[in-house]
């Protein structure tokens, strides 16, 4: 072992009361997190350099797994230690995020893709997943037009969130990272050299809004929030955001007046689109109960119609 990685070594090993103290996950291990932490700086000089100019930023990345609850295990990829702005970074994955979802019960199940040119994309019933067929194996499935996530909540919905590519690029442009890049190519970042986990990340944490919160979730996104510097940010929003009566109205009123379920299915497809392009999350919630509450009356009316 180099002196270099010794003293590192050692700082992370002096982490362990803090670790624990802090410890979110029962099941992660100190000395196996140590140990990834350990061989993802060994196998990276660039980090490791990083690592000895700023130690404490070692001993901050080493808490805030124990803290978040995610492991640096490779086979996982959860999380890993990255080299940013002289300091090292925990990085959390889509996966990670995902993971993150489904272990503390904001949902039961979830998943993100990419949707490609060849691909057939198209949004269902009010709880109903999506349809997406495409041919996995196929030489040229053309460029990627868009990416979605979703998911089942512990109340059994299925709630789905699409971004098309030109709106997750929008959120990479504002990016500190990707803005460096362009003035500098020898400055890479991870909207370089891993696009298309970039894309997943972008609309799992735009898609969380729409999930019940958890602590540790609601941590982690801060925490990308406020210490990353990949153009996840959400734009700047008051402190109590307003909902738009129109729209909700307008909408509510469209799923109320439904009367049929694929009129309904329709409504809210469309109305789905309106509302999380104006991100008003309120709006959303009243929409949402509209549609489930004419969705059982329409079943309800074709049940008795079949029994009479």
């Amino acid at each position: 072992m180099s002196n270099d990685l010794a003293v590192v070594t050692n700082d992370i090993y002096a982490c362990r009361e803090a670790f624990q103290a802090v410890l979110a996950e029962p099941t992660l291990n100190f000395d196996r997190e140590a140990n990834f932490a350990i061989q993802i700086l060994e196998g990276n000089s660039y980090a490791l350099k990083v690592a000895l100019q700023n130690r404490q930023s070692v001993i901050d990345a080493v808490t805030n797994i124990a803290s978040i609850g995610l492991s640096l295990n490779p086979a996982k990829k959860q999380a890993y230690f990255v080299p940013r702005k002289g300091k090292i970074c925990l990085d959390i994955s889509y996966m990670g995020l995902m993971d993150l979802a489904m272990s503390t019960g904001s949902v039961r199940w979830g998943q993100a893709k990419l949707v490609y040119e060849s691909d057939v994309f198209e949004l269902n019933g009010v709880d109903q997943p999506p349809t997406h067929t495409s041919k996995p194996f196929a030489t040229d499935r053309g460029n990627v037009v868009g990416v979605y996530v979703v998911v089942k909540t512990a109340d059994g919905d299925y709630l789905t969130h699409p971004m098309s590519i030109a709106e997750v690029m929008a959120i990479r442009d504002r990016s500190e990272a990707w803005k460096a890049y362009v003035k500098d190519k020898s400055k890479l970042c991870p909207w370089v050299t891993d696009l298309g986990e970039m894309t997943k990340k972008t609309c799992v944490k735009q898609a969380y809004k729409y999930w019940p919160k958890t602590d540790r979730l609601e941590k982690a996104i801060h925490y990308l929030n406020t210490e990353t510097d990949e153009g996840l940010k959400l734009a700047p929003v008051s402190a109590a955001p307003v909902s738009d009566p129109v729209l909700s109205q307008y909408w509510t009123s469209k799923a109320a007046a439904s009367s049929t379920l694929d009129e309904l299915q329709s409504v809210w497809v469309s109305g789905l689109a309106a509302i999380n392009a104006a991100k008003d999350m309120a709006a959303y919630e009243q929409f949402k109960a509209a549609c489930f509450d004419r969705k059982a009356a329409l079943l309800k009316a074709q049940e008795e119609g079949e029994a009479a």
